[in-house]
């Protein structure tokens, strides 16, 4: 019931944002048009987009669009703002699967390893390399790659379609390297918090193997916070992926965003921010159902959330 005025709250704002930049949309359009044209057909377009209205009518109609499912049209193709979403929508799930499974594939077992061997030289080693690819910049990351992996080594496709299986590499890659590292710290931390405890040394004392302990008991007891990082992640790779696709040319949502931007095609900047958000609080409730699934003595509400 929580995530119902806050997505009220999303809409509302994005449509503001929208309304009072300093871009006119009709203006814009009979620019990238080529020519001159009189302000009555300016005022024309207006009314013909429903500028012309209020800000609250104006708001109203789009809400009520939005809650049937109607996005209105693009102002750049004039082809259904829903329709083209949900053409560029699969590209973007491809790209953030790709990437949070290879996040997973490096950080657990870096992350683990570290706290194993905490204060030697490995432990040392992997700290610095997830200080680093945490401070490394997607674009920097993703044009590191593209220059040694595709222009030096020719090994990998710099632009691809998705479903090609090469081409979605080095965008994954790009990602995982600031996600794989921020991930990396935090499940050595988690490791070794859960390392200390009582229930751990009381195994040891029982004779029980370091392997039992990590694979059954302390694994066990770090998974809900793990999966409660990766629902946090998922809806940041659906928002900043924007970035990464614009520089691989990947055909997803977050280069049709960058595009609307570039072009004030504003319908499609709103419906972009409402699903991305839409999106990001369904994946992150499902999370904590399913952490709550996994431990009942879980309370999400009053102080304790």
């Amino acid at each position: 019931m929580q995530l119902i005025p806050i997505l009220f709250g999303i809409t509302f704002l994005t449509f503001g944002m929208m309304q009072f930049a300093a871009d006119d949309a009709v203006d814009k359009i009979f620019d990238r048009a080529g020519g001159s044209v009189s302000e009555e057909v300016k005022i024309e377009k207006r009314a013909e987009l429903g500028l012309d209205k209020p800000f609250w009518i104006q708001y109203t109609n789009w809400l009520g669009g939005v809650l049937t499912g109607d996005l209105g049209n693009s102002f750049i193709s004039g082809k259904p703002i829903f329709e083209t979403f949900c053409e560029k929508l699969p590209a973007t799930v491809e790209l953030m699967l790709a990437s949070i499974f290879l996040t997973i594939f490096v950080a657990m077992p870096l992350g683990i390893f570290a706290a194993v061997k905490q204060d030697k030289i490995p432990d040392y080693l992997i700290r610095i390399f997830s200080f680093v690819g945490n401070s490394m910049p997607n674009f920097f990351a993703g044009l590191l790659l593209i220059y040694f992996l595709a222009l030096k080594l020719n090994l990998l496709p710099i632009m691809g379609s998705p479903g090609n299986f090469s081409a979605v590499i080095m965008p994954a890659l790009t990602l995982t390297i600031s996600m794989g590292a921020k991930y990396t710290r935090q499940i050595r931390a988690l490791v070794l918090e859960e390392l200390g405890k009582d229930y751990v040394m009381g195994a040891r004392a029982r004779g029980i193997s370091e392997f039992m302990i990590l694979t059954k008991h302390v694994l066990r007891s770090i998974l809900i916070v793990i999966i409660t990082l990766l629902a946090l992640s998922i809806g940041s790779l659906l928002g900043g992926t924007a970035v990464v696709e614009t520089i691989f040319m990947w055909d997803g949502v977050g280069k049709l965003a960058v595009d609307a931007i570039l072009m004030r095609d504003y319908p499609m900047i709103q419906a972009y921010v409402v699903w991305m958000s839409i999106i990001y609080v369904f994946i992150n409730l499902v999370a904590d159902i399913f952490a709550k699934y996994l431990n009942p003595q879980l309370n999400f509400g009053g102080d304790s959330a």
